[in-house]
């Protein structure tokens, strides 16, 4: 059983601050910022794109939740994160959204993506449509 699931059935210590029916939010052990959280389903997902439609719209309502909560240290603003995959990054095998306070004096750089690749916009859409 993966640690999320673990964390999910109450088998594995967190610090949660957001919990339903579906879905639970705990901080995260390596936090980014002061109040980094991870949103999760409590049933086993290996990513967000195989979560169901109905339970996305939970996983919303909850990042929406713990974003208000998060607000008692003032952000200035939020990363919102899920890695697909181990090589977009994705370590833990179970959906999970991280959702990342930003400050205005943090020593660390917000998420980036890199430089800009150089593609054929219209032969990507012509391949896409």
């Amino acid at each position: 059983m993966c640690i999320f699931c673990k964390i999910a059935k109450k088998e594995e210590k967190a610090y949660v601050v957001y919990e339903s029916d579906n879905v639970i939010a705990f901080l995260d052990i390596n936090p980014l910022s002061k109040g980094h959280t991870l949103v999760i389903p409590k049933e086993h997902y290996e990513n967000l794109l195989e979560v169901p439609s109905d339970l996305a719209k939970d996983l919303h309502e909850a990042i929406k939740a713990v974003c208000e909560k998060l607000k008692v240290f003032n952000p200035a603003g939020f990363n919102i994160v899920s890695n697909i995959g181990k090589q977009a990054g994705q370590v833990i095998m179970h959906a999970h959204i991280h959702v990342i306070p930003r400050y205005e004096d943090e020593e660390t750089r917000p998420i980036t993506f890199g430089k800009p690749v150089k593609v054929d916009l219209e032969e990507v859409y012509r391949e896409l449509c």
